[in-house]
């Protein structure tokens, strides 16, 4: 069992960068690739739209409460062993959705799909800040989400393209092959990064650094703050596919193109990160970034106030929107995992599990209010950054801060 605590070629003091956008890459990949497939999976398993959205809220789920776990693991066990246990949960579900007969097994599997793909989301983070600053993890995880960025940028792309072009199906099996390939390279090169792992191996000694962030003000600031403004965007892409083609009346391959617009902003929001990290304190950087949240959603809002709705206003709006998200979730992530040194793991599991649970409830939302329409969405996202605006505000006020 020596291949779980070391890697099978080579020795590296740190985890190259590339493998750990990968790791972060299979979580993100298996919720965006498969957007613009959704109408078509609707059609080929006479699936409701509220039904078919199942497949991205109960993705959340597992990625929301796989995080916990996974984060607090690893503070005791390592970063390696709990990343590969994950990367072989993901590979094997992947090609159970990319089979499966049913609706029933598509979500069932979407659900443990989610569960082992988060395992990158959380320790991916976690990796970056292992032996750094939180100034410098600041910089590094925008630099992480900038790279990242991309990946979601043109995974719905690929997933409108193979989806009018091949099969519904195909991008399960995108997710399979990139599962597995993962797995193989991180056995491969991947050393632990952790060095300070915590004592005992109990429930009680593992959850006992959840305990001590959520009794923090400034953790909840960070975390329930950054969150809000980061997966409230899932509200819209739950039901973009329906409204671009339903409502909007865009064919499915040019939708890949408007996502790539909107992920962009990510990448644009990422970069504006990197550089304000180097002279703003985390806490007034995620001020500026939900400020630009908050001014997206009210295009958002004019837009379908005055009846200006087309996938050119729609796509700009939601790119302004998602340029403040890209710049929240350096700052959010690096606040968060500053507040306990020696519980990395457990914050950024505990951050996770606030970003994918409150990005399910906003597609819940929207799946309970009006599945398939827009205004819902535009007031879940406006009503979403003037929530984490406030709550930052709140839990951040200087002289609580981590870093600056």
């Amino acid at each position: 069992m020596r291949f779980l605590t070391t890697p099978l070629f080579g020795s590296r003091a740190r985890a190259p960068f590339l493998l750990l956008v990968a790791l972060t890459a299979c979580g993100t990949m298996g919720m965006h690739v498969i957007v613009p497939a959704l109408p078509a999976t609707a059609r080929a398993m006479h699936m409701s739209i509220a039904s078919t959205q199942l497949t991205i809220t109960l993705y959340l789920v597992g990625l929301a409460f796989g995080q916990l776990f996974y984060g607090a693991l690893s503070d005791r066990f390592g970063r390696r062993p709990v990343l590969l246990v994950g990367l072989a949960l993901f590979t094997a579900a992947s090609v159970v959705t990319a089979c499966a007969p049913n609706p029933a097994v598509l979500i069932g599997s979407r659900i443990v799909q989610s569960i082992g793909g988060c395992a990158g989301l959380v320790l991916g983070r976690a990796a970056v800040r292992d032996g750094a600053t939180p100034e410098k993890a600041a910089g590094q995880l925008a630099m992480l989400t900038l790279v990242m960025s991309m990946v979601p940028a043109i995974a719905p792309a690929i997933g409108g393209y193979i989806t009018a072009f091949v099969h519904w199906r195909a991008s399960y099996v995108l997710l399979a092959a990139m599962g597995g390939a993962t797995l193989l390279v991180t056995l491969a090169i991947l050393p632990e990064t952790n060095q300070a792992r915590s004592g005992g191996s109990s429930v009680r000694s593992l959850l006992a650094g959840y305990a001590v962030l959520t009794r923090s003000r400034m953790f909840w600031g960070f975390a329930a703050g950054g969150a809000c403004s980061t997966t409230s965007f899932y509200a819209f892409m739950s039901a973009s596919a329906f409204i671009f083609e339903n409502v909007l009346h865009r064919p499915t391959q040019e939708i890949g193109l408007y996502y790539i617009a909107m992920m962009g902003g990510v990448a644009l929001g990422s970069f504006i990160a990197n550089r304000l990290s180097r002279v703003v304190a985390l806490r007034n950087g995620l001020r500026i970034a939900n400020a630009t949240t908050i001014a997206g959603a009210l295009v958002f809002l004019a837009l379908d106030v005055f009846d200006l709705l087309s996938g050119p206003s729609v796509t700009g709006a939601v790119t302004l929107f998602m340029i403040g998200g890209g710049m929240a979730s350096p700052f959010a992530l690096a606040g968060s995992v500053s507040v306990n040194p020696r519980a990395i793991g457990a914050a950024s599991g505990l951050y996770g599990f606030f970003q994918m649970g409150y990005g399910m409830l906003c597609t819940i939302a929207v799946e309970l209010w009006h599945p398939g329409s827009v205004f819902p969405v535009v007031a879940i996202m406006l009503g979403s950054a003037l929530a984490g605006q406030a709550i930052v505000w709140f839990g951040t006020r200087p002289g609580s801060a981590p870093g600056r």
